[in-house]
């Protein structure tokens, strides 16, 4: 394992389970993991970081699956020093551990609408990196700049025009990490924008199995969404109908299943390990394909190694 020569302001730990960081509780060790002070503290440590050191910026793990091996890396997680939200006029500014539900409540209460950030889970970082959306609005839609640390430790700030936002993805610089990001958002009545929201959460429960231990949508939706990353209604396929064509609703592998309520949610119904979890998804791949010629993708991101 390579040693790392400094010692930051924040912590740093070595072999950190990370199972109990994802929303799916899976996955082995990091070999390293890493929750600096502050911008300053993170800028420091990765110019001081050799350089064939892979660094994995980690969010608050809704959308992830470790493998069971674990991860030979840094991880690098945001805390306290980085979940600052901020309303100036029309810009909502907002430190990347801020969840993003959190954003959506804290912008309406201020008049300022980024509603569609109420339902998405995980953190802002994450949302950037993804291009997350819901409701037809996406990141991009709204983003104006992000601040992040590159891997030399140089602190910049870019515009979201040079991110490469495209449908859940991004092309950030390898290694970045994301700190904040700056969103123009549109004016809206409080009390409308609060009760936007009520009813976006009713509907996502009702339709969504919110109370298992899932990581969001499991597979992208095929093709027919624009590369900024808004949806062309001139295709409407949706991954969850051909998971359900292919007769993969509700199939289990070990401790893993496509849930019942939602075909394109996995869940960990208890004790599922990451190859249960990530077996099953791609046995849904292979169904699928079979079934209707579409190979799905993952939304999930799968890192780390296998357990030997």
């Amino acid at each position: 394992m390579t040693q790392i020569p400094f010692t930051p302001r924040g912590t740093l730990t070595q072999d950190r389970p990370l199972s109990d960081l994802t929303w799916l509780r899976v996955g082995g060790p990091a070999d390293w993991f890493f929750q600096p002070e502050d911008a300053d503290d993170l800028s420091a440590f990765l110019a001081a970081l050799p350089r064939d050191l892979p660094v994995f910026p980690m969010g608050v793990g809704s959308n992830l699956i470790v493998r069971d091996g674990g991860l030979r890396a840094v991880v690098i997680r945001l805390g306290r020093g980085f979940n600052a939200i901020s309303v100036e006029g029309e810009r909502v500014i907002a430190g990347a551990a801020a969840l993003d539900a959190h954003v959506a409540r804290k912008a309406a209460q201020a008049g300022r609408d980024l509603t569609f950030l109420r339902t998405i889970p995980g953190s802002i970082g994450g949302a950037v990196t993804m291009n997350a959306g819901c409701y037809g609005e996406y990141v991009a839609d709204r983003l104006e700049s992000v601040r992040m640390v590159l891997r030399s430790g140089e602190i910049v700030e870019k515009p979201a025009g040079e991110l490469g936002l495209a449908y859940r993805q991004s092309a950030l610089p390898e290694g970045a990490v994301v700190i904040s990001a700056t969103f123009r958002a549109p004016p809206g009545d409080p009390e409308d924008l609060a009760q936007r929201m009520e009813t976006q959460l009713a509907k996502r429960d009702a339709t969504q199995p919110t109370k298992d231990r899932t990581a969001g949508s499991t597979f992208r939706n095929p093709a027919g969404f624009s590369s900024t990353g808004r949806a062309d209604d001139t295709h409407d396929l949706k991954a969850w109908s051909l998971i359900e064509a292919a007769g993969m609703r509700g199939a289990t592998r070990g401790g893993a299943q496509m849930s019942p309520k939602h075909a394109n949610f996995l869940i960990n119904t208890g004790g599922a390990s990451a190859a249960d979890l990530e077996g099953l998804g791609e046995e849904v791949r292979k169904r699928v394909f079979q079934n209707s010629g579409i190979e799905l993708e993952w939304e999930i991101k799968r890192i780390g190694d296998p357990a030997p």
